[in-house]
């Protein structure tokens, strides 16, 4: 019987999708739920996995082919290919997509790769099925080079006086990033209001009660965002319009608090949401976030976990930013950038003291709020960060 794989369906929000990788050829033994390709999108790459134990029939779409929700990508001929000899018997449909037996030999993501570095496919070694040059063999032999050299898929050229340039495609999200970056600074009237908080209240607190926060909390381990969440979502409360978004001529008031935490990953820029973020404690914050996080590496992140979002925290300080302006995630009419802690010197009731001090950044669109309430709003935030007591008591 064969099984028709299908791309999965998409949300309105994402239109179409590219197939990036092929895992397996036309003839190769699959195993129910193992993956065989990735689909990449404006905000994630979606795995399709196969649907039972049996044999990849038909590749229709290839690696760089664009696809929508639902089309048909492939097949797979269901049954126990280990006992039937159907599986040897069709692997030759893929010979003839190839002129000769070295072209033959790469598997599509390897092939794929090999192309984009230039690279001499005579020169890598298979170690797949019947000396087959997977992707991982393509990989290690990018990965042999002296470590001044790049390790990105790229083409690389030199000139006669030994520059070079390399040129690496913008993959869709890369270019989606942009798109809504450039979107932002455009289409609205943006602002960005400064403050710095005092972050040794904080730092106390987690000083003192990290070791049994971690235990009650089976290892979940207290940040500084979770605090960050907590204060935007009561400053929220206070300043509705700074939770609003935009509709074409209409605001949309929310009466619940989704905040986008934006982290990055190898392929970019990503915001997932915390939803009802209003009900989540400070353990589940931190968890939630933790586990956004380790998605985000490994490429894992759902559709879903980025969809939506009133509100967006942006912490540059990771990465030793010390001040910056974050650029607004349209619809929304916010978002509050954290910087790196620095000590400095303060002057505090006629007294110099060295406080571990943070610089605060909210960017607004003045569109729809007002100086007043934007500076408010962050004077809200740095005041129940520097009392954190504020937060329990909701004052």
């Amino acid at each position: 019987m064969t099984i028709e794989l299908k791309a999965p369906t998409l949300p309105e929000s994402v239109p179409d999708g590219t197939i990036a990788t092929w895992y397996k050829n036309v003839g190769d033994t699959v195993s129910r739920d193992e993956l065989l390709v990735d689909i990449e999108t404006d905000k994630v790459v979606i795995e399709v996995v196969s649907p039972t134990d049996g044999v990849l029939k038909e590749i229709i779409k290839n690696t760089g082919d664009t696809i929508v929700s639902n089309e048909a990508i492939g097949s797979v001929t269901a049954g126990d290919a280990s006992a039937s000899p159907a599986a040897p018997a069709q692997a030759p449909q893929s010979a003839p997509t190839s002129t000769s037996s070295d072209e033959s030999l790469p598997s599509p993501a390897a092939k794929k790769l090999i192309s984009e570095n230039a690279l001499d496919g005579k020169s890598i070694s298979g170690t797949g099925k019947d000396g087959r040059i997977t992707k991982e063999d393509v990989v290690g032999h990018m990965q042999k080079p002296a470590p001044s050299e790049s390790m990105s898929p790229v083409a690389a050229t030199a000139s006669a006086d030994g520059r070079t340039e390399e040129r690496v495609p913008m993959s869709r999200l890369r270019a989606k990033v942009a798109e809504r970056l450039l979107h932002a600074t455009q289409s609205t009237a943006m602002l960005t209001t400064f403050n710095e908080v005092n972050m040794k209240p904080i730092m106390d607190i987690r000083s003192r009660y990290k070791d049994q926060f971690e235990k009650t909390h089976d290892g979940v381990r207290l940040g500084f965002m979770s605090f960050f969440v907590r204060a935007c979502i009561e400053g929220l409360k206070r300043f509705p319009a700074v939770n609003a978004s935009l509709d074409g001529k209409e605001v949309v008031y929310h009466g619940y608090q989704d905040i986008g935490v934006a982290v990055g990953s190898p392929r970019g820029l990503v915001v997932p949401v915390l939803r009802n973020a209003d009900n989540m404690g400070l353990a589940q914050i931190e968890k939630s976030i933790r586990e956004y996080g380790l998605k985000a590496q490994d490429g894992k992140l759902a559709i879903d976990d980025l969809a939506g979002g009133t509100f967006t925290i942006s912490n540059g300080g990771v990465f030793g930013s010390l001040l910056s302006t974050p650029i607004l995630n349209p619809p929304q009419t916010a978002i509050l950038g954290m910087h790196k802690i620095q000590e400095r010197p303060m002057a505090v009731d006629g007294e110099v003291k060295i406080l571990p001090m943070m610089y605060l950044a909210l960017s607004y669109d003045h569109q729809m709020i007002d100086g007043k309430e934007a500076v408010q709003f962050l004077v809200t935030v740095k005041e129940l960060l520097e009392d954190p007591t504020r937060l329990i008591l909701e004052i």
